[in-house]
């Protein structure tokens, strides 16, 4: 997450829709005031920062904008515009899977991911809860109206976004997960289905079709 009062933004990073490259653009222009929340490199210097700081929810790269609260004067978080990186909810699902596979902390989602093929990841009604409640919109709930950026239509999509900060964003491809380039290979119409029933508010919202994007 990255909170922008000089530039008017608060960049929200839902896991798996490559926030980890967007978050290493944003941070490479960042100013001086600028709150960064996460791994990438300038927000661990920035940590110290944050010490201290009273906020409404958990602090990490991906909190909500509403558990950013507190951070800022409200009339400073309400004036900033969220933005959001969406992608497909059948390659989010498949990416989500095959890097949980690859991790060893203590998560339930980790310790489904390790004891069962794809089919029974996506059957886990932990997993499936986790899904339906929060959708994309979740993420920024509660602020002015978001900037949603597909992730399969950058060049698109990152136009409104990059008029508000006045320059061009080059986004490295970082935190790459270890999964099948091909991620339909992994579908068969049963777990296709399944995907389609949890993702149900983020397929409306944004016209996903299971045979589109990456």
């Amino acid at each position: 997450m990255i909170l922008s009062p000089g530039r008017g933004y608060a960049f929200v990073h839902a896991p798996k829709t490559g926030g980890t490259s967007m978050a290493l653009a944003l941070e490479a222009r960042a100013m001086a005031d600028d709150l960064l929340i996460g791994d990438t490199p300038k927000a661990i210097r920035r940590r110290g920062r944050l010490q201290g700081a009273r906020s409404a929810g958990r602090l990490w790269k991906h909190s909500t904008l509403a558990d950013a609260r507190g951070l800022l004067p409200d009339a400073v978080m309400d004036a900033l515009r969220p933005v959001m990186l969406v992608r497909n909810p059948w390659a989010r699902m498949a990416s989500y899977y095959h890097w949980l596979r690859g991790q060893t902390f203590d998560h339930p989602a980790v310790r489904v991911a390790n004891r069962s093929d794809f089919a029974g990841f996506v059957a886990d009604a932990e997993v499936k809860e986790s899904f339906r409640r929060a959708p994309y919109a979740s993420y920024v709930a509660g602020g002015a109206t978001p900037i949603f950026i597909r992730l399969e239509h950058l060049a698109t999509d990152l136009a409104p976004f990059e008029r508000l900060l006045g320059f061009r964003l080059v986004m490295p491809h970082a935190n790459r997960s270890d999964r099948p380039v091909e991620w339909r290979a992994a579908y068969d119409a049963s777990i296709r289905a399944r995907v389609a029933e949890i993702c149900a508010a983020d397929i409306a919202r944004f016209g996903y079709r299971f045979g589109i994007g990456a």
